[in-house]
């Protein structure tokens, strides 16, 4: 049985840079009762061209950062680092672990009509085969499309969502997927949900995009109930129900962060990942 204490105890996120911070959204928006400690690896962006060991090595580090933090529950909220990380720390830690790429797997299986699938990601998460593999899983007849699309995080990175650069390279990558006949599109990125009016536009009405920080987020909600570990309430006098963490960047992290979360962040501390 659980105490009150464990039950009080923050959600550890983590993520590449500031692309989890969709995921933190939703998480926020789905269990608004639950304290989050977040980490973004900004010194060392992007995960998507790192190897499967290097990223292991990363997630493996933040994981142990995160247990000092006395967290109950941890989210990978990285397609890369859950493509790659997530079944061998699952094994390492006694620490539930939830990756992205499950949950968003499984919203498309459900919203599919014709059986074709795209997803777009890091080079990583598509050269892993993780979101093929998994649907494949739930229904071998499903055809899966992938496309990687490396250029769209340094694009959302820099708050170019509207610019027309970002405009003309959504649509080379998506020239290719608009041909295939899918009926349903995941966004195998978290940074990917910051172009969602774009990826609409450029896709079409036939097309429904599913977002894997949404729906991660209330796989998270399942899993604390189930484990009887959903904090019953942030007390009222809870100054920081939210903590964040990067290791490089901390200006940059917080103004970008400031521009999607609901509420503005005052603090954010830097710490060396290294020694982790």
């Amino acid at each position: 049985m659980y105490s009150s204490a464990d039950r009080e105890a923050a959600v550890g996120v983590f993520d590449s840079g500031v692309g989890g911070l969709t995921v933190a959204r939703e998480i926020m928006r789905q269990t608004p009762n639950e304290h989050i400690v977040y980490f973004g690896d900004t010194a060392r962006i992007p995960y998507g061209s790192k190897s499967k060991d290097t990223v292991t090595r990363y997630a493996e580090q933040i994981i142990r950062f995160l247990e000092t933090q006395h967290v109950k529950a941890i989210v990978i909220a990285c397609n890369t680092a859950s493509a790659y990380a997530l079944e061998t720390v699952s094994k390492e830690f006694p620490i539930p672990i939830i990756g992205v790429i499950e949950p968003g797997s499984r919203a498309a299986v459900e919203t599919t009509k014709n059986g074709k699938i795209g997803v777009i990601g890091t080079e990583g998460t598509i050269s892993s085969g993780m979101y093929s593999s998994f649907i494949h899983h739930l229904d071998p007849e499903i055809e899966v499309i992938g496309i990687p699309c490396p250029l769209f995080v340094p694009l959302v990175e820099e708050g170019w969502t509207k610019d027309s650069i970002t405009r003309e390279v959504a649509s080379r990558y998506l020239a290719s997927l608009k041909d295939t006949g899918i009926d349903t599109l995941i966004l195998g990125c978290t940074h990917y949900p910051l172009l969602r009016s774009l990826l609409i536009e450029l896709m079409g009405d036939s097309v429904t995009l599913v977002n894997p920080a949404y729906e991660t987020a209330l796989e998270l909600k399942k899993l604390l109930s189930s484990r009887g570990l959903g904090n019953p309430g942030i007390k009222t006098d809870e100054k920081e129900p939210y903590r964040f963490f990067v290791s490089d960047t901390a200006q940059k992290f917080k103004a970008f962060a400031n521009s999607i979360l609901p509420y503005d962040i005052e603090t954010i501390k830097k710490i060396n990942i290294e020694e982790y």
